[in-house]
């Protein structure tokens, strides 16, 4: 009964969180939100959360991170695969080796085989946090779409440092043939375990689905489980699950692109997976609030063996880390911007001027998170001898501590450097999106004619589908159009759109108060006015899923 009590507790500050953020009157990520709520759960309510790393990694990473990979752009992720594979990979590498040296020198104390282990669990940005940051912070599109690739892969490669490391501290010894072997196979395994049980459920489903017919409710269960599947599936083969669960989101995305689900099926999992994106992330971040003052007490404990007595050390290690974290990132971006340059030097004329400010950005929006959260709680509790694993505790406080600060770091920096930064405009889509239309309302009319025909056919009210049919193709006809004028008309016809978006919506809203009140008199019955309520809002999330609408009130 406690442990259900709990769940109801966190997920009850991820609620309050949203609240507090937007009623704040400086930008506030809900993150740091989350996090107070958490330290103030642990000291009023006390409920003394036992975080499992395995546990906390399964049930939390496998949805967000398939998610995540399902809606990423793919075309961003293939124009923009250099700058991604060298953040997630390159420099990765490189701050394992900088950070390593560092925290070793700072604290000598700190064993450096547990100092490399903490910097490569430090290494990886995280998704989670990225996004976050990005609801409250104008992030430009292009960059924030680098950061989520960048934070998708780059997970393996911190994960796979850590473990050699630690492996160094237990026994003494490193290989680094072995670690790129295992690199290799970790990451070559868990994506092709993500394609593979991605592509054979989604198959199954299909084939129950085209024989028996679709239950909606069946496959957004289906759409839950799969990452889980895909995350197991590869942790079976000692492969990396976080990049399994990756690749079966993106899995996903290609396979959805064929349309064999039901509309009412992706309406009400796009739903669905909405409210778990809410309540995952923001549940993290509540448990990391949570778990700070008792990670803080073990610190404190053992800050002594870095040869001081003030617990105020540990404030300095933290900011020490996360200035020299933000310092290699800088380093990394600015050589790769130069050697980019260098090979290209049509560049820079795109980019004089905003450089450094571009440069500094991408390096504070380096966000540290869940996964370094749970990935240096799983350091041993032992060495092989049975003594204790050296600085366990100090090291913990420092992940936490660092995630902390950097996402203060982003929330405070990131509006001041991108605000009044000019930068190349984004690529406009909308002339293929216009060809689209174009191509999809001629295949409506050809279709609808043909179709007239067809039912029209040898009966004597024949003219009545041709009616019909000539009503919806002009429907069709107009959004041609409107969709064919260029120049000046183009303008004035997107306008007009815009006016009669406004106005239908005012329309819908009018429609649904007064559906509400015949059902609130008893003239209809509730199941009749719940389904026409419903037929309203599919229209209404049309009319505004690209453009924010007018609230109505």
């Amino acid at each position: 009964m406690e442990s259900v009590t709990t769940i109801l507790l966190l997920l009850l500050a991820v609620v309050a969180s949203g609240a507090l953020s937007r009623a704040s009157p400086v930008p506030l990520p809900p993150p740091l939100v989350q996090i107070a709520l958490g330290a103030l759960i642990a000291a009023v309510a006390d409920r003394g959360i036992v975080l499992e790393p395995d546990i906390f990694f399964l049930l939390f990473l496998p949805p967000l991170l398939f998610l995540d990979g399902w809606r990423i752009p793919k075309e961003a992720l293939v124009r923009d695969r250099r700058a991604i594979v060298g953040l997630a990979s390159g420099l990765v590498v490189f701050t394992v080796l900088g950070l390593g040296f560092v925290i070793h020198a700072m604290i000598p104390a700190i064993p450096m085989a547990v100092a490399f282990a903490l910097a490569a669990i430090l290494s990886p940005t995280d998704p989670v946090a990225v996004s976050a940051i990005a609801a409250r912070v104008p992030i430009p599109k292009r960059l924030m779409q680098i950061l989520e690739g960048e934070a998708l892969f780059n997970d393996a490669s911190g994960l796979v440092c850590m473990r050699f490391a630690v492996a160094a501290a237990l026994t003494g010894t490193f290989s680094l043939v072995e670690a790129f072997g295992t690199f290799l196979w970790v990451a070559t395994v868990g994506i092709a375990a993500g394609v593979a049980v991605t592509w054979a459920i989604i198959w199954v489903k299909s084939w129950i689905s085209h024989r028996f017919g679709e239950h909606t409710s069946s496959q957004i269960l289906v759409s839950i489980l799969i990452p889980f599947g895909a995350y197991l599936a590869a942790e079976r083969l000692h492969a990396s699950g976080i990049l399994a669960a990756v690749a079966a989101g993106i899995t996903m995305s290609y396979a959805e692109q064929f349309g064999r689900a039901l509309a009412v099926t992706r309406v009400r999992r796009n739903t669905v997976w909405d409210t778990i994106q809410f309540a995952a992330n923001g549940v993290i971040f509540v448990l990391l609030g949570e778990q700070f003052p008792k990670i803080a007490d073990g610190a404190a404990q053992v800050v002594q063996e870095a040869g001081h007595y003030r617990a105020a050390w540990l404030v300095i290690y933290v900011l020490g880390i996360s200035a020299a974290l933000i310092a290699l990132r800088f380093a990394w971006v600015w050589l790769t911007l130069r050697f980019t340059l260098f090979r290209a030097a049509r560049t820079r004329r795109g980019m004089q001027g905003t450089e450094w400010r571009v440069i500094a950005a991408t390096s504070f929006a380096g966000v540290r998170g869940a996964i370094t959260l749970a990935g240096i709680l799983t350091l041993p509790l032992a060495t092989q001898d049975g003594a204790p694993f050296p600085a366990r505790d100090l090291a913990i406080f420092l992940a936490a501590g660092t995630i902390i600060v950097s996402l203060v770091a982003a929330s405070i920096a990131l509006p001041f450097l991108f605000k009044g930064l000019k930068l190349p405009p984004e690529p406009s889509h909308q002339k293929e999106e216009d060809r689209a239309r174009i191509a999809a309302a001629k295949a409506a009319i050809e279709t609808i004619d043909r179709l007239q025909h067809e039912l029209g056919e040898g009966r004597d009210d024949a003219d009545i589908y041709a009616n019909a049919g000539s009503h919806i193709m002009e429907i069709y006809r107009r959004r041609i159009d409107s969709r064919s004028k260029t120049g000046d008309d183009a303008g004035l016809m997107r306008k007009i759109d815009a006016i009669e978006r406004e106005l239908r919506l005012a329309g819908l809203h009018a429609e649904r108060d007064e559906i509400y009140r015949l059902g609130r008199t008893g003239q209809i019955p509730e199941e009749s006015a719940r389904s026409l309520v419903e037929e309203i809002d599919l229209v209404e999330a049309r009319l505004t899923a690209k453009a924010p609408a007018r609230t109505w009130r």
